[in-house]
């Protein structure tokens, strides 16, 4: 299985489930490893032959600009079920991360697996 990833992709979102969370828009960090077959785009060095990250990414920094979760659980769930199906990802694993959410740690958050890894055949 190869794996294409997105790492640290930031966006500004409304996430918390305290009152003044729920008034300002706080960063959280998005990590994602999709599992994709590469072979034919590094054969035809085209963008159509492989599952174009910048697509995903605009897709994911509006959805989450505009998401108003509680809970980054929540979120982590609508973002794999984002990739793996408007995307066609057969195994995504997403890592949310909410800096500063907790004094004394530089990060909280969840990393869930969906989906099922392909076997290279």
């Amino acid at each position: 299985m190869d794996i294409i990833f997105l790492h640290s992709l930031k966006v500004d979102a409304v996430i918390g489930i305290w009152e003044w969370e729920r008034k300002i828009r706080q960063t959280v960090e998005i990590d994602l490893d999709m599992a994709a077959d590469i072979r034919k785009a590094a054969e035809s060095d085209q963008v159509e032959d492989t599952l174009n990250y910048k697509l995903v990414a605009k897709r994911l920094q509006s959805f989450v600009g505009e998401s108003e979760f509680q809970l980054v659980e929540t979120l982590a769930e609508r973002i794999a079920g984002i990739v793996t199906g408007e995307f066609g990802v057969p195994w995504v694993r997403v890592r949310v991360n909410k800096p500063g959410a907790i004094r004394g740690a530089s990060d909280v958050g969840v990393v869930i697996e969906r989906g099922e890894k392909p076997r290279r055949e």
